[in-house]
C-alpha cells in the first residue's frame, strides 16, 4: 500500500495589518507588553467584505495549483473552522461551490487549534480506506469576528488567515504517524458562549459580550505546554524516532512562550522550531497551516526531512503529525 501525504500547499492572509502601535491605540497595552509575553509583532485581519470561505477559497486554489490537480479531481473536501461564515451550510459547501468541484464530499471539522491536525489525520484515514483518492484539507479562521476588541488580555492574540493542503497517496515518505487527544472536563478554559443552543442570541448575551473568546490564559499556558509535548512524543514513539530525528517542528502558534517551552522539554533545539507568530498572532486552525506551507515555500522543509505538527486548542483539544517530507 501506497504512503499518504501532502502534494500540494497553499495559503492565503488578507492584507490588512494590524499592528501593536495600532492597537496601543485601541486599548491600554505597548508594544513592549505584547511583545515579551507573547512574541506577536502584528496580525492580518480581513477586510469588510472578507469572510471565512473567501480566506479558504483563496487557499484552496494555491493548493491546488501546487498539486498539479483541478477542482473536479477532488473526492473530498475538509473545512476546519471555528468561525464559519453561518451556522450552516457548511464552510466546505461553499468552497466546493466557488471551486466547482462538484464531485466531492463536504464536511467541517469543529477542532479550534488543533483543527488543521484533526483534519489531516481524517484525510489520512479515507484514503488509506480506500474510499477517497484527492482530498483537500483547509484551516481558515477569521478570528477578529469573535474577538472581544476591548478585552487587552484577549484582543491582542488573535488574526485572520487561511492554509491548505491537498492530501493524497505518494510515491514515498508521507505521514509516518499520527496522535490525537482531548480532555473535555477542561472546557471552560477557552470557549465562545454565546450563540449557540445552549446561550442563544438575545440582547442579554450581546449586553453581556458571550459572543466573544473568553480564556484563562494562565491555566491554559500550563496544558498547552504539557499537551503539545506528550504529542510529539507519542507521535514519534509511533513512528519509532525521536526528537534527535526532528529536522523541522510545526507547532501551532499560540504564544511564543509557550513554544518555547515545549521545545526545552523536548530538548529540541530552537533552530529546528518554524515560527511565524510574529507576523501573523493565533489563527488557530490555519496556524499550523500558513507556518506548513510558509516553511515550506522558504526552503527551511527539504525533501526527505522528518517534519512534526504540534497544536493544542479549546476543547480541550490536541494533536502531532509525523511526514517524511
Amino acid at each position: 500500500m501506497k504512503p499518504v501525504g501532502i502534494i500540494g500547499l497553499g495559503e492565503y492572509l488578507p492584507k490588512r495589518v494590524l499592528t501593536n502601535r495600532d492597537l496601543e491605540k485601541m486599548v491600554d497595552t505597548t508594544d513592549e507588553w505584547i511583545t515579551t509575553r507573547t512574541g506577536i509583532k502584528e496580525r492580518r485581519l480581513v477586510s469588510e467584505n472578507e469572510a471565512t470561505s473567501d480566506l479558504a477559497i483563496n487557499s484552496a486554489k494555491e493548493a491546488l495549483k501546487d498539486a498539479k490537480l483541478e477542482p473536479k479531481d477532488l473526492d473530498l473536501i475538509i473545512v476546519a473552522t471555528v468561525t464559519p461564515d453561518m451556522q450552516f451550510p457548511s464552510v466546505s459547501c461553499l468552497v466546493q461551490k466557488a471551486l466547482g468541484a462538484k464531485k466531492a464530499a463536504c464536511f467541517d471539522i469543529s477542532a479550534a487549534c488543533a483543527g488543521f491536525i484533526y483534519g489531516i489525520v481524517t484525510a489520512q484515514q479515507f484514503i488509506l480506506s480506500g474510499l477517497y483518492k484527492n482530498i483537500l484539507v483547509i484551516g481558515a479562521e477569521v478570528l477578529s469576528s469573535i474577538t472581544d476588541w476591548q478585552d487587552r488580555s484577549t484582543c491582542v492574540l488573535f488574526g485572520d488567515g487561511a492554509g491548505a493542503v491537498v492530501v493524497s497517496k505518494v510515491k514515498r515518505g508521507g505521514i509516518l504517524s499520527t496522535y490525537l487527544g482531548s480532555n473535555g472536563d477542561m472546557a471552560d478554559l477557552l470557549l465562545v458562549p454565546g450563540g449557540g443552543s445552549r446561550n442563544p442570541a438575545s440582547h442579554q448575551t450581546i449586553d453581556k459580550r458571550m459572543h466573544y473568546i473568553k480564556m484563562r490564559g494562565n491555566e491554559l499556558f500550563k496544558y498547552a505546554v504539557i499537551c503539545m509535548t506528550e504529542a510529539v512524543e507519542i507521535a514519534l514513539k509511533r513512528a519509532k524516532l525521536t526528537t534527535r530525528d526532528i529536522d523541522c517542528l510545526i507547532p501551532h502558534q499560540a504564544n511564543l512562550r509557550i513554544i518555547q517551552a515545549v521545545a526545552k522539554r523536548l530538548n529540541l533545539d530552537e533552530k529546528k522550531v518554524y515560527l511565524n507568530i510574529h507576523k501573523y498572532g493565533n489563527i488557530s486552525s490555519a496556524s499550523t497551516a500558513t507556518a506548513l506551507c510558509e516553511a515550506v515555500k522558504e526552503k527551511v522543509i527539504k525533501r526527505g526531512d522528518i517534519v512534526v505538527l504540534d497544536a493544542f486548542g479549546a476543547g480541550l483539544v490536541w494533536g502531532a503529525c509525523v511526514i517524511e517530507w
